[in-house]
């Protein structure tokens, strides 16, 4: 896995990585450089490689990554998005390519079957060409975050009794949490955390002081304590322009929270009626009137927050994913 230091899949691989080594797999780790996740995956028990992964020239990492394969003699190697695809060698055992978006896939080339986490996903593979017995849908699975302990609102520097509304994520553009800021005019004594870092972090700041609302935003920076703000938290918010999956809508589920979220493809495809409200991308005015709908209605919050959960033990729960993970790489798995 060569991805960022931080962000959805890359926390998944992590997950993943741990619950099969937890449940008696052998599994060896190969990422880049990253001493904070090395350590996280050591710290479980997981054998871990560092390579570099870099680009447009590294002509180290595939003859490294080779003779780590070689030695380890996996009998299904999973290349982890487009950038460890591309390094992947064939050798002697199954290559699976593991897709968590619409990538270019010339990058799994290579690949003897490709996994990805929507069957939005699936269908948009195939349709590239790729044999349908060859494309699996994979879902990922959130931790449990029943029962976590709120976050201390004054810690968070959010008032007693105020609404609280949480965004987790990236600031990256595809986030769209400035759809999200201007909306919040609309709400008054509203509050609003995201917790979460990136690019975009100045510009977030700059446009809740134009939009005059500073007071009432909390840019937390990145979190690991995601249990305890959304315990902490209202309601969630999920405003990206694009988002293939969203593990946040999966982990507010497992939390009991109720979800309002833009209809990316991936919020799209998880959210029904009964589990969640979605709005149209980019529109600020529907976002708010969603959000103070429910603020003001908190039995239908209550009603939307039980669907999740249950969708969220039906389909989510780490149980029944792994299962399905260590049932395909058996399936598929050199003998």
């Amino acid at each position: 896995m060569a991805g960022a230091s931080a962000g959805g899949a890359e926390l998944f691989f992590e997950r993943l990585t741990i619950a099969l080594h937890r449940a008696g797999d052998a599994v060896l780790t190969v990422i880049r450089r990253n001493e904070d996740r090395a350590v996280r995956l050591r710290r479980a028990g997981l054998d871990v490689r560092e390579l570099a992964f870099g680009r447009p020239i590294d002509l180290l990492t595939r003859p490294a990554l080779r003779r780590a394969l070689s030695r380890f003699a996996p009998r299904v190697a999973v290349a982890w998005m487009s950038r460890a695809a591309g390094f992947a060698p064939r050798g002697d055992w199954v290559l699976a390519g593991r897709l968590g978006g619409y990538y270019d896939l010339a990058s799994y080339r290579r690949c003897d079957h490709l996994i990805a986490n929507t069957t939005s996903l699936v269908r948009w593979i195939a349709a590239q060409g790729w044999p349908a017995e060859r494309v699996h849908y994979l879902p990922n699975f959130a931790d449990d975050f029943r029962g976590a302990r709120p976050a201390p609102r004054a810690a968070l520097g959010v008032p007693d009794g105020k609404p609280l509304l949480l965004a987790l994520g990236r600031m990256h553009r595809n986030k769209a949490f400035d759809t999200l800021l201007r909306a919040l005019p609309h709400l008054p004594d509203t509050h609003l955390a995201i917790a979460g870092d990136g690019p975009e972090r100045e510009a977030l700041a700059g446009l809740a002081r134009r939009e005059r609302v500073s007071e009432r935003v909390h840019l937390l920076g990145w979190r690991t304590d995601r249990g305890a703000l959304l315990a902490a938290a209202d309601l969630f918010v999920c405003p990206s322009r694009h988002e293939p999956l969203g593990n946040v809508v999966i982990e507010a589920w497992s939390a009991g929270r109720a979800v309002v979220a833009a209809a990316a493809e991936g919020p799209r495809e998880l959210i029904t009626p009964a589990d969640g409200v979605l709005v149209p991308i980019d529109d600020p005015d529907a976002l708010a009137q969603a959000l103070g709908d429910l603020l003001e209605d908190p039995a239908r919050a209550a009603a939307l927050a039980r669907s999740g959960r249950q969708r969220y033990e039906r389909e989510f729960a780490e149980a029944l994913v792994l299962g399905r993970w260590r049932n395909f790489l058996g399936a598929v798995e050199k003998p």
